[in-house]
């Protein structure tokens, strides 16, 4: 090996040895090192006009390719992003937490000043650890040259294993530069959560053949374990005749939504939640954001109820119930032992009658959210419904990414999305879903037959990050962005409404208005994408069309009323 091999180098070649093939950045000096060794290396370095949209790329890169390996061993879903010192890393704090909610496998890096010259506190300093660790599984920094081949394992290792989520490393200037001739060690296969304890799962068992009418919620964890892991899910659902929902927040298809059982995902509306949870027994399977977005004036689920709580995560079993049965573990593996064990103890009749419920619950759920989305008649712009409807038909098998904020139920309620089409931006906190799409944009093209990618990003949200769409012209990524655009933050006059009360007229929303608005496809125009005003509900579909058969990014900026 070269005398002259550095630590920045060894650190590339260490990515490499593990198959990242990408890294997200926005450069700064201290991490030039690591900048000039991958123009070296064969990984790409894919340039972000601001930190946090780097870390956002990386998220929905992340996500996606998870959905890949789960039919590739030979992928794997690590998602790399490169910062710049305390400031460049707290602009990607938003999406960082946006990543951590999402449970996305990345290894994030920031450069910093060298060790022995930090007691001069110079320019751009800061506590790089304090500042990550509420946000990732692990959070460290390489302070020696030869720490670098097991603290970047320890690290992709960390990220990667359930329940998946974001690491830290702090990549100093010396360290970086310093001369070294150590090499990547091994990263070994990376586990599962296991099968969970048989003692927890007969219990389980046990409580749900006593149960009446039970209700499955499905979590976020049972996607993210795998295609294998939803079909246990609706084998579980089959085999006890539960009543399916998704859990409040619901950002990934744990359950196929044209299925009989299925019957809508859980609102952030207490009185409604309140009404779905309300059974004699609730199984919460890899579930982690099932709470209102306020504080609640009771209890989403009943204290007699009986709870069955499984998940790849210790944290999330019993978090808001009790758990009077806890299972740890992957949740495809729980499900499947589950159910098969509660196939021969639960008499057809029972599960008949069962299944008799739910479909006199769907109906009427049905009936409640038919409308959701569908606004004024009278209005002479899209509805969200009419919107949505337009998507379905001319893209019905194109992977979403979703950060539609009030558009989200009118797709979640009407599309009978199938698992591994979708995500969306779990966190709340908005610019997630731009920097996401694009991210997710590159990994679909690196399949050999990549999917439509549809990002399906609110007005107010496409304005945090319009200049993700740089990222997306400079790589020529085949994307498609729809903006139900009404131009205003409607979620915060609906959550105005639910915290303050009141009517709509009682109010002064001119700081939640965009007017003047914004020319949406002339921004896009001047970040090298293809803008298009849609103004009518006929114009959808063709607008989704043309652009779906174009090359590269394209923004659709449809107006919708409330």
């Amino acid at each position: 090996m070269m005398s002259d091999y550095t630590g920045a180098e060894l650190f590339v070649d260490a990515l490499a040895d593990y198959g990242v093939s990408h890294v997200f950045g926005n450069p700064g000096t201290t991490e030039l090192p690591v900048v000039h060794a991958l123009a070296d290396s064969e990984i790409e370095y894919v340039l972000g006009l601001h930190e946090d949209i780097a870390v956002g790329m990386a998220g929905g890169y992340a996500q996606t390719r998870r959905y890949h390996s789960h039919h590739d061993d030979s992928i794997t879903p690590l998602g790399v992003a490169n910062l710049h010192l305390a400031p460049g890393l707290a602009h990607g704090l938003g999406n960082l937490y946006a990543a951590k909610v999402a449970g996305a496998p990345l290894l994030v890096t920031a450069g910093n000043h060298s060790s022995d010259f930090r007691h001069e506190e110079p320019v751009l300093s800061g506590d790089l650890l304090r500042m990550t660790r509420q946000f990732c599984k692990d959070s460290q920094e390489i302070l020696d040259v030869e720490a670098i081949p097991t603290m970047v394992r320890r690290a992709v290792r960390t990220a990667l294993t359930p329940p998946t989520g974001p690491v830290f490393l702090g990549l100093p200037l010396d360290t970086m530069l310093a001369e070294t001739d150590a090499s990547p060690e091994r990263l070994g296969p990376i586990p599962t959560a296991g099968s969970g304890d048989a003692a927890s799962i007969e219990r389980a068992a046990d409580l749900l053949t006593e149960a009446d009418a039970p209700v499955l919620v499905v979590g976020d964890h049972v996607a993210r374990a795998g295609a294998d892991a939803v079909a246990a899910a609706v084998d579980l659902a089959e085999t006890s005749g539960a009543r399916v929902h998704g859990e409040i927040l619901l950002s990934e298809v744990d359950f196929p939504m044209d299925h009989e059982q299925w019957v809508s995902p859980i609102p952030p509306d207490e009185e409604l939640a309140r009404t779905l949870l309300s059974a004699d027994t609730v199984i919460f399977a890899g579930c982690s954001t099932n709470t209102t977005l306020t504080r609640h004036e009771g209890d989403l689920v009943a204290d007699d109820t009986t709870c069955i709580h499984l998940s790849d995560a210790v944290h999330e079993i019993g978090k808001n119930q009790p758990a009077d049965a806890a299972v740890v573990g992957d949740p495809g593996d729980v499900m499947t032992e589950l159910a098969t064990r509660l196939h021969d103890r639960l008499a057809d009749e029972r599960r008949d009658e069962r299944l008799d419920t739910v479909r006199s619950v769907k109906e009427m759920v049905e009936g409640q959210l038919a409308t959701m989305g569908e606004g004024d008649e009278d209005d002479p712009r899209a509805s969200k419904a009419e919107l949505v409807d337009a998507l379905q038909e001319s893209a019905p098998d194109a992977y979403i990414v979703d950060e539609g904020i009030t558009a989200k139920y009118a797709m979640l309620t009407r599309w009978p999305l199938q698992p591994e089409q979708y995500i969306s931006n779990k966190g709340g906190g908005l610019g997630y879903g731009l920097p996401a799409s694009v991210g997710a944009a590159l990994a679909e093209s690196q399949r050999e037959e990549p999917r439509d990618v549809v990002g399906f990003v609110g007005d107010g949200s496409y304005l945090y990050y319009p200049h993700s769409l740089y990222t997306a012209a400079r790589y020529d990524l085949d994307l498609t962005v729809v903006i139900p655009d009404n131009r205003n933050y409607r979620i915060l006059k609906d959550n105005t409404l639910g915290v303050m009360g009141g009517e709509e007229e009682e109010y002064d929303w001119q700081d939640m208005e965009f007017d003047p608005p914004v020319d949406i496809p002339t921004n896009v125009e001047s970040h090298g994408a293809r803008g298009q005003l849609v103004e009518s509900p006929e114009e959808i579909a063709p607008a989704v069309e043309d652009a779906l058969d174009r090359d590269g990014p394209d923004v659709l900026d449809v107006l919708v009323h409330d």
